[in-house]
């Protein structure tokens, strides 16, 4: 069972309407990934962690995003989950059947997790809508439910909502192992009697069950769906959920066996402490100052290896090719040397750091404790008045900004949706993170990894912060709602799932160093080329006297109260506008172009110390926390632009812009002159 392709629809709507295209629709018309006009169409439906994206993850070998969270699927994702027949069904003695009739390609779906059919956010609403809320000819040839095993009763709501309305449908019963460690015993074929449809228990995480799960779904879809399930002949709406829980019950006893008392787990007696009022913010704040301590002090002697290799060899190496072939001393040298050998190569020191940093965290989650962390931010959130379940895209923020804006639509209120996402992008994403812990690096030692984290601190207090302001001016009138979560049980993290996010999520940054940061890069080099004198050829000019460095030094003197009017400095700056990783690629192109003659001209990251110094005025480190401090408040990048700008709409997006830069000026300006009376 393998993929090769998978396409992921976005939901288009905020709100879903009765114009949203049936799966089948979407599945057949070509356009797309899939198995073809003629596969099955197979929709994995569930409630939130109950481990359907790594089911959907493991049958197509797709990467979905995974977290224990609700709204961490906010989109439709499109797999092709290739299936063979089992081997014992063949009865020749020798086998000579073509291995091709045994295959067959089903397209799979992974739909929004829903705990029911009565939604309660958009993107619930969108499971109904393909669900039940298009013809049956258009609707999907089976529904495949991920169900808890370890809390049964909880998903089972949903299965008696699909089995009332007679569609075809199995269950698979996820968390196996969890269910076994309470002393859960399921007995899938007397739960399929009483459910009215086939029963599979399986393990997405270790890849246990899933040849079962394909043999049952294969023959799942060739057999006419069951008589829909008896209900009361009522609109009564608390009579028909009686009648809804009264069938959980009697299938839960007829299926299951369990302790008659339930003795506090593990996870129970962990959760006391880690989710307290008090000791549970507490405890969240130390494990990720953790994670920035270790990922600062492991990550140094790599990325000092490959600062070395770009600069030395890899350097030294491309000059000898071009002046082999007659392009030394040309505009082409600049290009290749300083401009992409020394810009994207210095982004790329940080793959190291990149990569560890989402291995821990994603061992944090694979574990089940950011779940825990999320209830702890929640109480902070809702204790200002903010929405409760706003936390869920600001969480993902700490990511990546522009997922983070996409899953605001698990929001209920659009007003809420418009406040979430101008929060989103005070969040610290990762692509700040490369830039943090160089000038931490720079400027507090073996304090680095501190320094980062003080930023994560702030920036989540500039969340809370700016969200109570527009909470008490523009969002007056908008209430609040609690949380709704499941917290799974606390899991040791497996090796195939810890290293498929880390790649995830590692991949996308590359991707981003080699397409836009390579970009970025480029039109550097050509504006830090082209100059502004007469008499000048181009790619001669000194950098300050470029059309790059003129435009940098037009703009300086705003950044003067704040301790960083350079315009190496503040240039940056203007580049970060498109990325942040570009920071340092912008800093390593111009101080590589800017070398005087004949000098030594020191590490990147000394002579980032000496501007900072210089414009300081002698206060280099307060200077250095202003920097930092503007570039976590101002404008993320482009890319978070254009997503708010979908979301929320041009208004909305231009305001916040607006609201980052004041803030972001104000809060800098603020630190130096503070931090100067103290450095």
């Amino acid at each position: 069972m393998a993929v090769t392709e998978q396409h992921t629809r976005r939901l288009d709507l905020i709100v879903p309407s009765a114009t949203t295209p049936s799966l089948k629709a979407c599945c057949h018309s070509g356009g797309g990934i899939g198995a073809g006009p003629d596969a099955p169409v197979v929709a994995l439906v569930g409630a939130p962690n109950t481990g359907k994206s790594t089911l959907f993850n493991a049958l197509t070998g797709s990467r979905v995003t995974m977290g224990n969270w609700p709204g961490t699927t906010v989109e439709v994702s499109r797999g092709i989950w290739r299936t063979t027949r089992v081997a014992a069904t063949c009865t020749c003695e020798e086998c000579t059947c073509d291995p091709e009739e045994n295959r067959l390609e089903i397209t799979l779906i992974d739909l929004p997790g829903a705990y029911s059919l009565d939604p309660h956010s958009p993107d619930e609403e969108l499971t109904r809508e393909l669900l039940v809320g298009v013809p049956d000819d258009e609707r999907p040839d089976l529904c495949v439910v991920a169900c808890d095993a370890s809390r049964l009763a909880n998903s089972l709501y949903l299965v008696a909502q699909l089995r009332e309305r007679g569609l075809p449908m199995m269950v698979a019963l996820t968390m196996m192992d969890v269910a076994a460690k309470r002393d859960i015993t399921i007995d899938t074929d007397a739960l399929a009697d009483v459910l009215g449809c086939p029963v599979v228990a399986i393990d997405p995480r270790r890849r246990a069950g899933l040849e079962a799960l394909a043999g049952s779904v294969r023959e799942a879809i060739t057999q006419p769906p069951a008589a829909p399930r008896p209900v009361p002949a009522t609109s009564d709406q608390l009579e028909l959920d009686d009648d809804r829980f009264a069938w959980i019950a009697t299938s839960v006893a007829a299926g299951t066996r369990a302790p008659s008392e339930h003795p506090r787990t593990f996870s129970d007696k962990v959760d006391r402490w880690v989710t307290a009022p008090v000791l549970g913010p507490l405890i969240f704040l130390g494990v990720m100052w953790a994670v920035f301590q270790v990922t600062t002090t492991v990550a140094a002697p790599l990325q000092d290896f490959l600062d070395g290799l770009f600069s030395g060899p890899l350097s030294d190496g491309a000059t000898w090719l071009l002046d082999q072939l007659g392009l030394g001393g040309t505009w082409v040298q600049g290009l290749v040397v300083d401009g992409l050998i020394a810009g994207v190569g210095m982004l790329l020191t940080f793959v190291p750091l990149m990569a560890l940093m989402f291995v821990l965290l994603a061992l944090l989650e694979d574990s089940g404790y950011l779940a825990r962390a999320a209830v702890v931010t929640d109480r902070l959130m809702r204790s200002i008045g903010l929405p409760g379940r706003a936390f869920l895209p600001l969480i993902v923020g700490f990511g990546c900004n522009v997922p983070a804006i996409s899953a605001t639509r698990i929001l209920p209120s659009a007003r809420q949706r418009v406040l979430t996402a101008l929060l989103v992008p005070f969040t610290s994403c990762t692509a700040r993170l490369t830039v943090f812990v160089m000038l931490g690096s720079v400027f507090f030692g073996a304090y680095a990894g501190t320094a980062v984290f003080a930023m994560y601190v702030v920036s989540i207090h500039l969340v809370v912060l700016a969200g109570l302001v527009l909470r008490r001016t523009l969002w007056r009138t908008m209430g609040t709602e609690p949380l709704i979560i499941d917290l799974p049980a606390y899991q040791v993290p497996t090796l195939r799932l810890t290293a498929s996010v880390t790649w995830v999520r590692l991949q996308g940054f590359l991707k981003t160093a080699s397409g836009i940061i390579v970009a970025t890069v480029c039109a550097v080099w050509l504006f830090q080329s082209i100059p502004t004198q007469p008499g000048v050829a181009f790619g001669e000019v000194p950098v300050a006297e470029s059309a790059y460095g003129v435009a940098a030094q037009a703009v300086t003197p705003v950044f003067a109260p704040a301790g960083f009017a350079q315009w190496q400095t503040t240039s940056a700056l203007v580049v970060g506008f498109v990325a942040k990783e570009a920071v340092i690629s912008s800093w390593a192109q111009t101080y590589a172009l800017d070398e005087p003659d004949g000098s030594d001209p020191g590490t990147l990251g000394e002579r980032v110390r000496v501007d900072f110094d210089t414009s300081s005025g002698g206060h280099p480190i307060p200077a250095a926390l202003a920097f930092m401090v503007f570039l976590l408040a101002y404008t993320p990048c482009v890319a978070t632009l254009a997503a708010q700008w979908r979301e929320i709409g041009p208004k909305w997006t231009l305001f916040g812009v607006a609201m980052q830069l004041v803030t972001a000026w104000v809060l800098a300006v603020a630190v130096f002159q503070v931090g100067r009376l103290f450095w």
